[in-house]
């Protein structure tokens, strides 16, 4: 055998990578990540957090005590500026700060974020309050999530659901759905800008396709979650 040698590249700090942590049961965040960072110069890493197949309160409030072990896997090679925690409402059940404080246990990260933090700062820099909310889930996941948004300033007195537990179907659930939903909520007057949440629903190419048609913002939680993570790591 012989012993060769080799030299080590420097680790660009202008390159901070971003952490990922994805539910177990998500086939959607990763591929719409990787549209909404094809230009990155930044590694994303991701590790998978334990999720029930069906999303109750019980099963979101379960990953609380999973989080640290699930931001434990990611490489430690170097510190995070950002982790996005991708459950929007998992986030409102055990809220954005406890998700915070377990990630954080066991990855060293200045910041977590989550599609509910996220959003709700897209929102105040968009400069809207009055938000249709679009979701897959039943009632008892709809309500925490609803109050989550409240206590961030941010109305949701429209809303519509299509009632589904089932995190595999909610994955499969047609863009033309989502199209037709969404621009039902956001024709109602009230409402200044439309909010698909879930980080399940394959909402990338739907985005655009609404807000021609409503003249209104539309937000996503991947396309919220992106759009903080890529702003805290750039700051």
């Amino acid at each position: 055998m012989t012993r060769l040698s080799y030299t080590v590249d420097a680790d660009d700090p202008a390159t901070s990578p971003m952490g990922l942590i994805v539910l177990q049961t998500d086939e959607t965040l990763e591929p719409e990540f990787n549209a909404y960072f094809s230009d990155r110069s930044c590694p994303i890493y991701v590790s998978r957090i334990p999720s029930g197949k069906e999303v109750t309160t019980d099963t979101l409030a379960e990953m609380k005590t999973a989080l640290p072990a699930a931001a434990d896997l990611l490489p430690k090679t170097r510190p995070y500026r950002v982790v996005g925690y991708g459950c929007t409402s998992a986030s409102s059940v055990i809220g954005s700060e406890q998700v915070e404080k377990m990630v954080q246990q066991t990855c060293e990260t200045a910041i977590v974020t989550n599609p509910l933090r996220a959003a709700s700062a897209c929102a105040h820099e968009l400069g809207v309050a009055k938000l249709a909310l679009l979701s897959p889930y039943i009632e008892e996941v709809n309500d925490p999530l609803r109050t989550a948004f409240a206590q961030n300033g941010i109305s949701m007195d429209v809303f519509g659901t299509f009632g589904e537990a089932e995190e595999a179907k909610v994955a499969r659930i047609s863009q033309e759905s989502l199209i037709d939903a969404a621009v039902k909520l956001g024709q109602d007057d009230s409402v200044e800008a439309i909010f698909l949440s879930c980080t399940n629903l394959r909402t990338f190419n739907v985005i655009p396709i609404v807000q021609e048609r409503l003249r209104k913002p539309v937000l996503s939680s991947n396309q919220s979650l992106a759009w903080h993570m890529r702003r805290l790591n750039c700051a």
